[in-house]
């Protein structure tokens, strides 16, 4: 979700001048204070514009050459593009209503491409794509049905012991659903796992420790059980480290439990890090103008803490970037250990 301002619930106060005076203001609302950062790269725009369009960005990591990887993106009016780290554009699949998108290598070296697919309002479905890893192009292979809802937030996992990949859907009624894939023969079933009072969005799987974490836009940040649904909000909208809506969620895994979860905190368009596993916050950044422009309003963000050639060395970020005038909106790149880097250097850590 993107607006052009966001504005958070207003304060009002009274002064008593011949008789009570009273008057209201609308103000928005700014977190805690946030370090800053830059990006090195950022993509071409996506094909729509004056409109809020791109959306959610998916990593694939060449693990050959890290330099030759690819980001997909989507184009909720028009569908999925795929980039390189230079953010040139190497393909685009068109298709309605793609919102939210996530991948997985599977053992044969395919990658599958998944996006939540919301053309049918009503009723939520996945869409399921190839990626053809040296050209960059896009296959549609099959669409899904998930159920009740109009399709949102996914995310999903690479191949378990059963030879299944598991897909989460979050539609905005708040149903939160599992569909497990067999790859081998035929073979789908989808349950629900939860529910979650309002519109959920962002979607991350941390298969560690089989939890799926959740972005509940006004209210914050749900730590699920991937088997038995059973939750905890584990960050809260509170306009300090968290100004809703909540959006994006990224993870930084380290060792068995450990590491980082980001978060977009699009209301005062910075990103918010906890330390796992306790959920410690850590602090906020924001990524401003350098060689390449500021971003705002971010919706969907992705990270992966490998090594991606000299641009990347120890991490790459990627992050929706809302407002990109005179252009219409696109993907910035950021180097992860500079944020990092900035975090722990900052005057709260």
């Amino acid at each position: 979700m993107s607006a052009s301002m966001k504005l958070q619930p207003f304060r009002c106060f009274a002064a008593g001048v011949m008789g009570l005076v009273a008057s209201c203001a609308t103000i928005p609302v700014m977190g805690d204070p946030a370090v800053t950062v830059f990006a090195q790269a950022e993509t071409v725009p996506v094909g729509t514009t004056n409109e809020d369009a791109a959306d959610d960005p998916a990593i694939w990591r060449n693990n050959a050459d890290p330099a030759s990887s690819l980001i997909v993106g989507t184009d909720k009016k028009g569908g999925l593009y795929v980039y390189n780290l230079s953010g040139e554009q190497l393909s685009f699949m068109p298709a309605a209503g793609l919102n939210n998108v996530d991948l997985v290598e599977l053992p044969d070296g395919e990658v599958l491409v998944a996006a939540s697919d919301r053309s049918d309002l009503a009723t939520a479905h996945v869409q399921l794509a190839t990626l053809d890893k040296s050209s960059g192009k896009l296959t549609p292979t099959e669409r899904i049905e998930v159920g009740s809802g109009e399709g949102y937030g996914i995310c999903m996992i690479a191949v378990a012991a059963d030879n299944s990949i598991t897909i989460i859907s979050a539609p905005k009624n708040g149903i939160i659903y599992r569909t497990d894939l067999a790859l081998a023969g035929e073979g789908l079933a989808t349950r629900t796992l939860t529910t979650v009072p309002s519109q959920p969005e962002g979607c991350v799987i941390d298969p560690r420790t089989n939890t799926l974490y959740i972005g509940e836009e006004m209210a914050g940040i749900w730590a699920i059980d991937l088997d038995s649904g059973d939750k905890r909000l584990v960050a809260s909208v509170d306009n300090a480290m968290l100004v809703a809506d909540v959006e994006g969620l990224a993870l930084a895994p380290e060792g068995d439990d450990a590491g980082y979860l980001i978060a977009s905190s699009q209301g005062d368009n910075a990103y918010a890090v906890y330390a796992l596993p306790e959920y410690e916050p850590v602090g906020r950044f924001r990524i401003a103008a350098g060689s390449v422009g500021s971003v705002e309003e971010t919706d969907g963000i992705e990270l992966d803490t490998r090594g991606f050639g000299p641009q990347f060395p120890a991490g790459l970020f990627v992050a929706q970037d809302g407002i990109n005038p005179p252009r219409a909106q696109n993907f910035k790149l950021v180097r992860w250990d500079e944020i990092i880097a900035r975090l722990k250097g900052s005057p709260q850590n």
